[in-house]
């Protein structure tokens, strides 16, 4: 066999080999990017719950705090938004300002031990907090497989292969700046 033959052989392979590998990391990224995709439907998922349970949490207050109507109106507002947001920025937002606001309605609730007392209230706050902690997690894995996904497209030779295609950054899922700020607590 001659040395051009062999060469042209040998550069067969490794095209092969690149082409195989180029591939491969492809898979792999668009794998990666499925998961994110599916722990954003599982957060979605989650607050889509909670959406459908507030109303009755809030008819509930309404029925016995009926007078702190800006704060009911505030806690529909914000679950309108979480309901309409269609983006991880956008669920972010609504996320923290809906928790703000049933926070500030939980804490307008301590003056109405009649209201505590309610077996529909009690049943509807046992499963809001069942839902909190769904939400958590499911947020917990939604970051852990953004967190993967990122680091993927960040390092070599994965960010060739991903800016080649489009592959960008996904975006984690965090509290909104409003819900860190304690609930006020008016009497």
């Amino acid at each position: 066999m001659s040395t051009s033959a062999i060469l042209l052989i040998a550069l067969g392979i490794g095209v092969f080999i690149l082409i195989a590998a180029f591939i491969k990391i492809y898979n792999e990224l668009a794998k990666e990017r499925i998961l994110t995709q599916e722990g954003a439907s599982g957060v979605g998922t989650c607050l889509q719950q909670r959406n459908d349970l507030i109303p009755n949490l809030v008819e509930t207050v309404k029925g016995y705090a009926g007078h702190e109507n800006q704060t009911l109106i505030e806690v529909t507002k914000w679950r309108n938004q979480s309901a309409a947001a269609t983006t991880v920025e956008e669920q972010n937002a609504a996320s923290g300002g809906l928790k703000q606001a049933l926070m500030n309605m939980l804490s307008i609730t301590e003056a109405y031990p009649e209201l505590k007392a309610n077996e529909n209230f009690q049943q509807l706050m046992g499963q809001l907090s069942v839902l909190e902690e769904k939400i958590n997690d499911a947020r917990r894995y939604y970051n852990g497989t953004v967190r993967e996904y990122n680091q993927s497209l960040a390092v070599f030779p994965k960010n060739m292969v991903g800016n080649s295609f489009g592959f960008k950054p996904a975006v984690f899922f965090a509290e909104d700046a409003e819900a860190k700020v304690a609930p006020k607590v008016k009497f």
